[in-house]
Order: structure tokens, then sequence, then C-alpha cells
């Protein structure tokens, strides 16, 4: 039986839910901001994270689907990870296996603007 090796990728788009002055609401939710949210111990743990944590579907394996699932998800205030998406699917078990493995994630050092 040959080997076989799947990979499941996560592309990750966030918005940020952070306070500002007194002018604005403080649940304004941002794409951009001048400091981005970081993963603990930035873009290298988090690649580590996902792979560690991700379960490749059997289902999945045995029908031989791979492809990119691209999630979004809000980093409030507090570093937590809220409103997980799939914004583009493959197939259901990478989808449900994608937001599990998201919803794992420890909280995050949270944006900042202004």
């Amino acid at each position: 039986m040959k080997k076989c090796f799947f990979l499941i990728s996560l592309f990750i788009a966030f918005v940020v839910n952070m306070d500002l002055k007194a002018e604005t609401s403080s649940d304004d939710i941002y794409v951009f901001v001048e400091q981005m949210p970081e993963f603990p111990g930035g873009q290298k743990a988090l690649f580590a994270f996902l792979a560690e944590n991700t379960k490749y579907p059997i289902e999945a394996i045995q029908q031989s689907i791979e492809g990119k699932v691209i999630c979004q998800f809000i980093v409030e205030k507090d570093g937590s990870i809220d409103s997980i998406q799939v914004i583009r699917s493959v197939y259901p078990s990478l989808d449900t296996e994608a937001v599990r493995v998201l919803g794992l994630m420890p909280q995050w050092e949270p944006g900042r603007k202004r």
C-alpha cells in the first residue's frame, strides 16, 4: 500500500473588534489596524498549532478529497476567537474540521488601533 500525504491548509482572514476613543462605538469591527492581532508565538507557532491539531477526516482520505478551506474569524478585544465562518468550502467534513481546529486556538494578542 502506498503512503499518501494529505494537507489541509487553513488560510485565515480575520477582523478585529476593539475599543476606540469615545467618539466611536466599542463594538466596531476593523479589517485593518495599526497593529494586527497575533497568535501567541507568531505565525510559525500558528502553523505548528494547526498542523498538530488538524485530524484529516477519514471520509476525505478514503475519497482522496483535499483542498484549502478558507475561514475568517473575529479576534475580540480580549484576544478570544469568535464568529468562525467558512468563506470557501472544499467538502463538508474538511470544513467542519477547519472550524473545529480554529475553535481550539488559544487567545491571540488583540490588534490595536490608535
